[in-house]
């Protein structure tokens, strides 16, 4: 299966475009730091599902996994940061912080179904 077929990764594709599209309203002095980290951050969870599925063994496929997982979390309290920094719009980081909890709800079933 290619990664591309898996709603997880469709997904977390879907939240790095939008999250690349939010920073570039943030003011210019951040762009070497919360910019790059929230970008790097969103765009390793859709990059390690990626990788995941060219590895030769379940195990290492879910090992990805959880490194998407672990990015999952990073960008979900980078969108936090944004928000107290007045970056984002509440409303905007709540949307985002809910969605990006299924992608880890949809990552921890993709690794149990890997595992059974």
């Amino acid at each position: 299966m290619s990664y591309e077929e898996l709603d997880v990764w469709k997904e977390s594709h879907k939240l790095a475009l939008e999250i690349y599209k939010l920073t570039k309203n943030f003011p210019k002095d951040e762009r070497f730091r919360i910019v790059d980290q929230i970008c790097r951050a969103a765009i390793s969870v859709p990059t390690n599902i990626a990788e995941g599925t060219g590895r030769h063994s379940k195990k290492e496929f879910s090992q990805f996994l959880y490194i998407a997982r672990g990015s999952v979390e990073e960008t979900k309290y980078l969108l936090l940061l944004a928000k107290d920094l007045n970056y984002l719009k509440h409303e905007i980081c709540i949307n985002l912080q809910e969605r990006y909890n299924k992608v880890g709800k949809m990552l921890n079933g993709l690794i149990s179904s890997i595992r059974k």
